[in-house]
């Protein structure tokens, strides 16, 4: 943190703590963001037309098609902000799947934003990522360019 910022603090004796565990933080809530998906994802891997119905009740059709999608994408794209490898069109599939879910809790079944929360809060997570990528703890660090 610089001495600006810190002059900020309360307690300056706090800025250098805070800038170390920074990059930490932000590794943390994407890994932690990916899991989720990972383990939400990870059951409709199991079956992945499970939620052919569902996604023609949204109007998404053909709905075998879609349902495919939606489970290879949730999955994979958790797995992929996990590691940090193409972080950002991994987070992009994610916030796309997410405010489809807003729109489906929000307006589709009309339980407002009580039943859209959920998803409101791992969408700003998801294009947080999106906009910011990967970072020093991520696999794309690793790799010579990113998107």
């Amino acid at each position: 943190m610089t001495t600006v910022m810190e002059s900020k603090l309360i307690i300056p004796a706090l800025g250098p703590v805070y800038g170390r565990l920074d990059t930490l933080a932000e590794t943390v809530l994407r890994v932690v963001a990916g899991g989720v998906l990972v383990v939400h994802g990870a059951q409709k891997i199991i079956d992945p037309m499970g939620s052919a119905g569902l996604v023609e009740m949204i109007g998404f059709y053909p709905g075998p098609f879609w349902s495919v999608l939606l489970s290879v994408s949730e999955f994979a794209s958790g797995i992929l902000l996990v590691l940090g490898l193409l972080t950002r069109p991994a987070a992009v599939v994610a916030t796309v799947i997410l405010l489809v879910t807003v729109w489906f809790h929000w307006i589709t079944v009309d339980q407002g934003f009580a039943g859209a929360e959920k998803s409101i809060l791992w969408a700003a997570m998801t294009i947080y990522f999106a906009i910011r990528g990967g970072n020093a703890h991520s696999l794309d660090a690793r790799l010579p360019r990113e998107i």
